[in-house]
């Protein structure tokens, strides 16, 4: 037997007996609070055309913009090894100020408050 089969082995053994696991040990007692569905704060058995507040859609929108910004930056430590390391940590300046400045322009102007 030699080293891939034993690894594949393990690996899909060890699976198994994790995903038994963890369907067996969970108490399995749910109450109604965890049964009831969780729509965002909105009533799941009203209207689906109710009006959201555009608050919640910034704070999403300013999460996904800051999850992209990690992405974008989360090369950077390896970018000294490549041929011109300043023009990366330029952009990655550039990128990381410009960010800043659209956050200070979303705090002056009240789009981070939540409750009025």
């Amino acid at each position: 037997m030699n080293l891939t089969t034993t690894i594949i082995t393990i690996a899909m053994a060890l699976s198994m007996i994790l995903a038994t696991l963890s369907f067996w040990l969970p108490l399995m007692n749910p109450d109604q609070e965890k049964l009831s569905p969780y729509e965002c704060g909105f009533d799941p058995l009203g209207s689906a055309r109710l009006p959201f507040s555009l608050r919640f859609f910034l704070v999403a929108i300013l999460f996904l913009l800051f999850d992209l910004e990690i992405a974008l930056l989360l090369p950077l430590p390896w970018g000294d090894q490549l041929s011109s390391p300043l023009l990366a940590f330029s952009w990655a300046t550039l990128v990381l100020m410009l960010l800043t400045l659209g956050l200070i322009y979303e705090w002056k102007q009240g789009g981070l408050e939540w409750a009025e």
